[in-house]
């Protein structure tokens, strides 16, 4: 009986709809040639994009030129540029030694002073200081160049396919359900990218470590793999999924919402430094009908 109700499960490709972002980005445009702000902000410690991402600390601008963004006056910039030189959060101004240096005081040293975040460019001016200002010279923050590296792949959401499916035919209760997903490296990795500031390269790898399934009724079933393509003539039509399935089957007859969410881990080396960046993306939905299972009688 249920090799011949498996023959009667159609397999259906669901189309998705990328998820949505949770956080938009803080308010600066992409970079050029950067197609995912979402992953690369002002505030590392809670950045957005398409699910959750994990780890870093806080960036509002404070280290004072320590990590590859800043923030002054609700405006995203460098902590360094090439012409202006290191940004300090104290007074708003980058600083860059003054070439060729004019003869200082004993102790100080002049330094180009461009303040209103760098906007003053027009009324520079030149100042001597005791000591370099606060982040002055600060290497990049490798984890900064990691977000910036991943912000220049895309971390999709992996379209669901599902057998049995609504608009095709009802499924029945207590039967398998297949869930999977292409296995493309679009959508599972591993990707890999890399970024440079000054002399310091991060390169990255991201992959899908899991995706968990929503059933729609409460219960989420774990995959560690895309899953298999439900085949209804083939030797496991009517049974279950090899590596992604819902093997108990819907315990009663209903309209159920299925989606799924995948884990991508991003590891990151460079500049002395490794780490993790975890990130997740959501997906659409897709519908299942399920129907009592009829016994006739005579």
């Amino acid at each position: 009986m249920l090799a011949g109700i498996g023959l009667a499960l159609v397999l259906v490709v669901g189309a998705t709809m990328p998820a949505a972002a949770r956080r938009a980005d803080p308010g600066a445009g992409c970079p050029p040639d950067q197609p995912d702000c979402s992953v690369w902000d002002d505030e590392p410690g809670n950045p957005g994009g398409g699910g959750n991402d994990g780890g870093g600390g806080d960036d509002d601008g404070g280290s004072g030129g320590g990590s590859s963004t800043c923030r002054w006056d609700g405006r995203t910039i460098p902590c360094y540029d090439e012409f202006l030189g290191w940004f300090s959060s104290s007074d708003g101004c980058y600083y860059k030694l003054a070439t060729p240096q004019p003869e200082a005081p004993e102790g100080q040293q002049w330094y180009v002073k461009t303040c209103n975040g760098g906007a003053d460019v027009g009324n520079q001016t030149v100042v001597p200081l005791d000591d370099p200002p606060a982040g002055f010279g600060a290497p990049p923050n490798p984890e900064e160049l990691a977000r910036r590296a991943l912000a220049s792949i895309k971390l999709l959401p992996a379209p669901l396919r599902v057998a049995p499916r609504k608009s095709i035919g009802p499924g029945l209760v207590g039967l398998p359900v297949w869930m999977w997903a292409a296995p493309s490296t679009s959508y599972f990795g591993p990707l890999t990218a890399s970024a440079t500031d000054r002399d310091v390269t991060v390169s990255i790898e991201a992959k899908v470590t899991r995706t968990v399934w929503d059933m729609g009724n409460g219960d989420k079933v774990p995959c560690e793999k895309a899953g298999t393509p439900y085949d209804p003539k083939g030797d496991r039509a009517g049974g279950t999924s090899p590596d992604c399935g819902y093997d108990k089957g819907y315990s009663k007859a209903d309209t159920y919402e299925v989606s799924a969410t995948t884990y991508w881990t991003v590891t990151w080396s460079g500049g002395g430094q490794s780490g993790e960046i975890l990130v997740t993306r959501s997906s659409g939905i897709v519908q299942i009908q399920i129907n009592e299972l009829q016994v006739v009688t005579r």
